[in-house]
Parts: structure tokens; C-alpha cells; sequence
């Protein structure tokens, strides 16, 4: 059933030869003993728990599925999934970036990352557990009462315990103002929570001992919509003093979705018939508490699409240079078989390499947000850690968006490769296309990121950020426009930073007097900025090839290779984009709801 190998040597490449992460680590007193020596070791024995011990349950679990006990409400996980859970808690990769107070390895978020990555891979439905667990302990470490983070982290962090975040009720997705879950304040401080939710990923399982639940809801006297929406702390089992599991709350499980992918993971329709909970945060002020692990989540399924297009690449070049099909257009090319391998065939590299190049920019991508992330809640100057905040909340969106997008469009084109045999489960590539599906959907769907990217994190200060992070770009066109080398990155690169200024200001313009303006470009819009990063990323990548395409390293040539297809074959996108963008609302707006 397929393979997967980590791409170690891409992963090093961008974290110390692209990104200086030891140099740039050094520089927070948390971190500045972490050598790169530690961080490849780390990476290394993640890619080998990836690639031995999770990657091989993927398509047995999405064939399995999980299954619902209704008497009990209890959920049991495809086989191997409870055992491989156990080995990841020996293993101590839940503590792996968290804090060292609570029992954690203190590792920055740039090595969590990469290390996420594989695990997506390799089995994203078995990753959400895990994954969700480390989102509600950043929630929890970041606005918990010191009460509650004693209590619960050690278990988040230990992986004993894991964790949901429970948003979505059946009447409202995104629109969380809509929300009715209720909670009852108790004499004892806690609350009592009433409601359903639905939607909730590992919500219900048998990998841990509790799962601890981050639930919204609504106080008795909470003004209406999203200004009365608070954040509680709903444990499965309620844990005395000690820590020790008490009583049974009742949060439970009443169904399981029935899915197009991500079968090995429960998604659970949850019931909270009275349960105790504890507020996180301020009364009223639970969607500021749950950003927390809301953009970490954004960030996580970002890494979930980048996973799945790069395990999709690397099974379809394998595939391509095994399957036989026809003569090479420009003779034989293996005259000893009785036909040539596919990827002989100019449209099969085109597929191939569009796959990798979404793989290699995306991880270029995301490290580089991580490591704003560690500057942002490490860095000792306080301009420092607000510049990089900046930089996240402008990127975050186009991080989930931009690069699940990408991660469908790889998936199908891997898929694609295999002719017949890729529409065939038994080869493992419809199972990559099926799980990225959901990739666009949740943790705010692809239109929302991009409304959240435009009239957001744009539009609402100005361009401010995104003027920030254009001098970023064209102080590095200025320093290499004069390389004749470099030409064929930097001359794109400039054309395109200069038409996202001209568009952003044209659709400001149009939305003063129509905000419908903002709503029709705005995916078009994210989706332009996320090749504005992405050309940045491989010139920047391609300066680094081309010093060293000479090394002896086929690494250096294949890189350049692969950033000069991304700028013929993938940028050009670019300008249909822009013309979709700027065509306005009233194509979209003119035509009555009833003739639909």
C-alpha cells in the first residue's frame, strides 16, 4: 500500500540553510542552546515513527472506520490505532514544543512543525488526535487558571489525556454568534453545560484514559451574538485533586459522522446533558481564549494538506518511473522494455511537478510562519515579537487556504498519474484526494479565510501588514535585482508585488462604496497572495540553488529546477486570478436569488 519516506533533506535545506533556525534560535534564551545536530536527530527518528509505525494504519484505518457503541457512547478506533497512540506517548512526542513546567521537551514551534508534517502524512486521521490535544494545550496554557493548568497540562503534555475543541452546532458552522449551548453557573464556581455539537474530531475514542473538551457556550445573562460567547473546560472524566479519574461527566457521544475521508478519526456528534465545566478566560470573552487554538488549528491543517501532497508526490513519481505506456515523443527512451516508463511524458512531469512544487514551497511556507511564531512569543525585543505577530496574523489565513487548495490540486494531479489505477482504492491515492477534501472545509472554510485575509488582516488597517511584509520582499529584489542570475525569479517577483499593491488599492477603493467588493475577490485575492509568497520563497530558495548547483549535490539542481518550473508552469496563474478579482460584485450579485 504505497510508501512514504520523510523528505529530511528538503526539511534541513529550508530550517538551516534557507531559514537559519539555529542562528535565528540563538536569540531567544529559551532556545539558544538547540543546535541543528539536535534538530535533524529529532527529525530523523519523527520521520522513522512516521514512515514505520503511523503510515502503515492509514488505509486500514480509513477502510475500518471508527466504530459507535450506542448503549455505552463509547468509540472504538480502527486496529493499531490505540497501540500506535501508546508507542507516540512512550516516545514523548506530545511533549515534544511543550512547555518544560508542565513536563514538556521545550522544543521551538518550527521543529513541531516539520515533525507534524510527516505525521500528516503518514496518517492524518491518526494525527488529529494528537494534534487537537496540543491546540487545547496551547488554549489552556495561554488562559487557564493556574488551577486548571496544574491539573490538566501535565496530562495534555504527558499525552495520558487528549483534547477537542467543540465550536459548531447543527443550526450555525462559522457564524458562532448564532451558538445556544448553554452554561449554568454553579455555587461551587463550576458550571453546568446543556447543548449538542457537532463536527467534533476525536470527540469520542479509546486512545486515552479522558479527553478533555473545549466547549462554547452561552452564560444566562450573555448579550447576543459573538460578544456573549463564552469558553469552558468539560472534561469526559471529571479528575479529582490528584489527578486520578473520577466520576463520568455527561458529554457524550450520540453519533458518528458518516464521511467522504478521514475515516480512522472520529467525528462525533457531541451531547452535553448537564455536564460540569470550568471557565477558561474571561465571561464573555470565550472566541479571544479559543483564537488561541483556533489559529493553531489553522496553521495544523495547513500542515495536514502539506503532508498529504507530498506522500501523493512521492508514491506518484514512484508509480511514473515504474509504469510502462507508450514511446517517449522523441524516440525510446527505455529500448530494451517494450515501452517507455510515463514519466517520459512532458504532461506527466507537468503533474509531478506541480505536486512538488507545492510540497517544497508550502514547506518553505510554514516553517517560515513557525519560526515567526517562536519569535513572536520568544523574542526578547518587544518590536521584534510585534513585527512577527503581524507577520502570522497576515499569513495565517493564506497559510490554511493557499496551501489546502494546493494540496487537493496535488492530490488529484498525483491521483492522475495512475491513470485507471488511481481511482482504485487498493493503490492508496484516492484515499490522499478523499482526506484532503475536508482540508478546505473546516477549522473556517477557504472563503472565510479569505475574507478574514482581505477585509481583515488588509483592508481594516490599511495594508499596513501587508505593506510590512512587501518591504520584506523588495528589500530582497533590491539586493539581487542587479544579478543577471537572478533575473528570472526577480523580474516575475517584482511584477507581482507590484500588481498586488495596484489590486489591494483598486478593491479599497471599490469597497467604500459597496462591501459586496470585498466578498467577490476575496478568493480570488488569497489566492494571488499566496503565490506573492510562494514566488518569494523559491527565489529566495533559487539564490541558494544556484551558489551551489555546482557542489556536486544534485539537491541544488533539482531545487532549481523545480523553482523555475513553479515560475513558467504555476505563477502565470496569476493573471487569470487578478482579472477575476478585479471583474467586481455585480457578475456575481445581478441575478435574482428566485432564478436560481
Amino acid at each position: 500500500m504505497g510508501q512514504y519516506i520523510a523528505p529530511l533533506r528538503d526539511m534541513q535545506f529550508v530550517l538551516h540553510e534557507l531559514l537559519h533556525v539555529e542562528e535565528e534560535l540563538k536569540q531567544f534564551p529559551k532556545h539558544a542552546d538547540l543546535d541543528a545536530d539536535t534538530i535533524n536527530q529529532v527529525l530523523e527518528e519523527g520521520g522513522k515513527f512516521a514512515s514505520n509505525v503511523v503510515f502503515p494504519l492509514n488505509h486500514s484505518g480509513d477502510r475500518e472506520g471508527c466504530k459507535l457503541d450506542k448503549e455505552t457512547h463509547t468509540v472504538t478506533t480502527p486496529k493499531g490505532f490505540k497501540e500506535a497512540y501508546r508507542q507516540y506517548v512512550e516516545g514523548g512526542w506530545p511533549a515534544l514544543a511543550c512547555d518544560p513546567e508542565y513536563g514538556g521537551q521545550g522544543l521551538p514551534i518550527v521543529v513541531n512543525n516539520s515533525f507534524y508534517e510527516m505525521m500528516n502524512s503518514a496518517n492524518q486521521a491518526w494525527m488529529m488526535y494528537p494534534g487537537l490535544s496540543h491546540g487545547a494545550y496551547e488554549c489552556l496554557h495561554a488562559h487557564g487558571t493556574p488551577e486548571l493548568q496544574q491539573l490538566y497540562l501535565p496530562k495534555l503534555v504527558s499525552g495520558e489525556w487528549t483534547g477537542t475543541m467543540c465550536l459548531t452546532e447543527a443550526h450555525c458552522g462559522t457564524d458562532l454568534g448564532l451558538l445556544r449551548t448553554k452554561a449554568e453557573p454553579q455555587a461551587d464556581g463550576a458550571y453546568r453545560l446543556t447543548g449538542s455539537k457537532i463536527f467534533i474530531s476525536a470527540g469520542e475514542h479509546d486512545m486515552a484514559e479522558n479527553i478533555v473538551h473545549l466547549v462554547l457556550a452561552r452564560l444566562p445573562d450573555a448579550p447576543a451574538g459573538t460578544k456573549g460567547i463564552s469558553l469552558f473546560l468539560v472534561p469526559k472524566f471529571i479528575p479529582n485533586a490528584d489527578g486520578t479519574l473520577g466520576e463520568r461527566n455527561p458529554i457524550t457521544c450520540g453519533a458518528i459522522e458518516e464521511k467522504m475521508g478521514i475515516h480512522g478519526n472520529a467525528t462525533c456528534q457531541m451531547n452535553l446533558d448537564g455536564a460540569v465545566g470550568w471557565i477558561i478566560g474571561e465571561p464573555n470573552r470565550g472566541l479571544q481564549a479559543m483564537f488561541v487554538m483556533m489559529n493553531a488549528a489553522r496553521l495544523g491543517v495547513g500542515m495536514q494538506s502539506l503532508g498529504l501532497t507530498e506522500v501523493a508526490y512521492q508514491n506518484a513519481v514512484v508509480y511514473a518511473k515504474d509504469r510502462l505506456q507508450m514511446r517517449s515523443l522523441s524516440g525510446p527512451k527505455a529500448p530494451d522494455k517494450p515501452a517507455d516508463p510515463i514519466i517520459v511524458h512532458p504532461d506527466v512531469r507537468r503533474m509531478l511537478l506541480t505536486a512538488r512544487a507545492y510540497a517544497e514551497g508550502g514547506r518553505a511556507f510554514s516553517s517560515y510562519i513557525a519560526l515567526m511564531i517562536d519569535r513572536e512569543l520568544n523574542h526578547p525585543d518587544e518590536e521584534f515579537r510585534k513585527d512577527a505577530a503581524d507577520q502570522v496574523a497576515l499569513l495565517t489565513p493564506i497559510v490554511k487556504a493557499f496551501l489546502t487548495d494546493n494540496g487537493f490540486i496535488a492530490a488529484s494531479e498525483a491521483l492522475q498519474v495512475y491513470g485507471g489505477h488511481g481511482y482504485i482504492a487498493e493503490w492508496g491515492m484516492e484515499q490522499f484526494l478523499r482526506d484532503s477534501r475536508i482540508n478546505m472545509i473546516y477549522e473556517g472554510t477557504n472563503t472565510i479565510q479569505s475574507l478574514d485575509l482581505l477585509g481583515r488582516k488588509v483592508l481594516m488597517d490599511n495594508g499596513a501588514k501587508l505593506r510590512k511584509f512587501g518591504a520584506q520582499i523588495q528589500a530582497f529584489i533590491e539586493e539581487n535585482g542587479t544579478d543577471e542570475a537572478m533575473n528570472e525569479f526577480i523580474t516575475p517577483l517584482a511584477d507581482l508585488g507590484d500588481k498586488v499593491t495596484k489590486l489591494t488599492m483598486e478593491i479599497g477603493m471599490k469597497a467604500f462604496q459597496n462591501q459586496e467588493e470585498v466578498g467577490a475577490a476575496a478568493v480570488p485575492y488569497l489566492r494571488v497572495a499566496g503565490h506573492l509568497v510562494f514566488a518569494y520563497f523559491f527565489a529566495r530558495m533559487a539564490k541558494i540553488a544556484l551558489e551551489k548547483q555546482d557542489s556536486g549535490d544534485d539537491f541544488y539542481k533539482a531545487k532549481l529546477a523545480t523553482a523555475r518550473f513553479y515560475f513558467g508552469r504555476l505563477l502565470p496563474e496569476t493573471a487569470m486570478l487578478i482579472r477575476q478579482a478585479r471583474s467586481g460584485a455585480s457578475n456575481l450579485m445581478a441575478l435574482d436569488a428566485d432564478l436560481f
